[in-house]
């Protein structure tokens, strides 16, 4: 099997960090606005916090943070920093 070039990974790597950098603001985007809109007696409350809050600022922050977890720890490869004479052209 052929080894890749260290800049296709991180080129793969760094598509997957926007993918999920897009992801994370159309889910913020999506539960801010998308709850939000509501008049402020219609709203419903999780913990306290009105729907829209819970689901766009906190609920975000727990999906993002395991998606990241699961993405670093399954697709993203352990390169060492230090240069090597046989990627150089």
């Amino acid at each position: 099997m052929k080894e890749k070039h260290p800049f296709q990974i991180a080129n793969r790597e760094a598509i997957i960090g926007i993918i999920l950098a897009l992801f994370h603001f159309i889910w913020w985007f999506g539960f801010a606005y998308g709850l939000g809109t509501k008049d402020p007696s219609q709203y419903q409350y999780i913990l306290g916090f009105p729907a829209w809050f819970f689901y766009s600022c906190i609920g975000s922050v727990l999906v993002i943070s395991t998606l990241v977890f699961i993405i670093v720890h399954y697709f993203f490869t352990d390169m060492p920093l230090d240069e090597e004479e046989s990627y150089h052209t």
